[in-house]
């Protein structure tokens, strides 16, 4: 009983605390010095966690992986390369509201790119609370926006951060591939250290082309002590628990977690801005909340469900 409890309720667990280091990075990355280059800082976010990493999983399994892991491990680098690369292409090109509002579709996609690809089943009642949670997030979005729906547009800068959607939707139904076929590591940690290293090399390198790498000596030590920061918890933690999340959870359960990240920055601006609290703000929470409560009421029942009918003795 406790191995289940570890399990399904430490996946869920760990994804809220997921949600929480994401929302509380935000903050922390708004007190970075102006005109530091972003790609370039979060390849050096992805370097610190990397080398946090590597001491915890010297000797673990599948440390050192197949042809086949390898090439996985590296389509997994594209698409952290590709999600990272198009949210700071496009953060200048639209609006924080049509960003936000591009971004619940993770989840959708993930679960449509998993049923593609065969690691998700077919469950109607999932893909309902995922369109919940995506009209909470909507809803948040649009009351930080002021209820301004004229920031809503959709050109260029849209259709590029659309295709960092379709690639951050991607990761985690590359990962549950991989451990369905036996090519990636069953360590969580290994995994996470092969996507931080591939990832942050093809960050750095769109960096390179993209930003100013003499920017970079901008950097004053409270700088360096907020990446570090940022690589330790925002960067190493996170993509750990995600990993060990899609261990037990599917990709859209996974990224469905990313529902609350905007929910936790509504309490953080209430906490530093207590007069921006307004009933605006309720009809967005009460939905996110409640698609979230009802994923994991959804998930731990059909586990229950799943051992009672492996407990029950077959009839004779």
């Amino acid at each position: 009983m406790s191995r289940w409890f570890e399990g399904a309720w430490g996946a869920h667990l760990g994804m809220l605390f997921w949600a929480l280091f994401v929302g509380l990075s935000f903050p922390a990355v708004g007190l970075l010095t102006e005109g530091l280059p972003p790609l370039l800082l979060t390849a050096m976010r992805f370097a610190i966690a990397a080398l946090a990493v590597l001491p915890l999983v010297l000797g673990a399994p599948g440390l050192k992986p197949c042809r086949a892991g390898f090439l996985l491990y590296a389509l997994m680098g594209v698409c952290l390369a590709g999600f990272f690369g198009t949210m700071f292409w496009a953060a200048h090109r639209t609006t924080a509201l049509s960003m936000a509002t591009l971004f619940v579709s993770v989840p959708l996609l993930a679960y449509a790119l998993g049923r593609l690809i065969g690691v998700e089943r077919r469950a109607l009642g999932l893909l309902g609370l995922l369109a919940l949670g995506a009209f909470g997030a909507i809803g948040l979005a649009w009351a930080e926006a002021g209820g301004d729906l004229a920031q809503l547009q959709f050109g260029l800068g849209e259709a590029a951060f659309f295709i960092g959607c379709v690639a951050s939707a991607l990761y985690p139904v590359l990962t549950k591939l991989g451990l369905s076929k036996g090519w990636l590591s069953p360590h969580a940690g290994v995994r996470t250290l092969w996507s931080l290293v591939l990832g942050g090399v093809l960050i750095g390198l769109l960096g390179v082309l993209f930003n100013s790498p003499a920017a970079i000596t901008r950097l004053t030590l409270t700088d360096v002590a907020l990446v570090a920061y940022l690589g330790l918890f925002s960067s190493g933690v996170t993509f750990w628990l995600q990993q060990r999340a899609t261990d037990v959870l599917t990709p859209a359960a996974v990224t469905a977690y990313g529902y609350l990240v905007p929910f936790v920055s509504m309490l953080l601006l209430f906490a530093n801005h207590p007069e921006r609290l307004s009933v605006v703000w309720l009809p967005g929470s009460a939905l996110v909340v409640l698609a979230i409560a009802a994923l994991l009421r959804r998930d731990l029942s059909q586990r229950r469900h799943a051992r009672r009918n492996t407990a029950a003795p077959r009839p004779s």
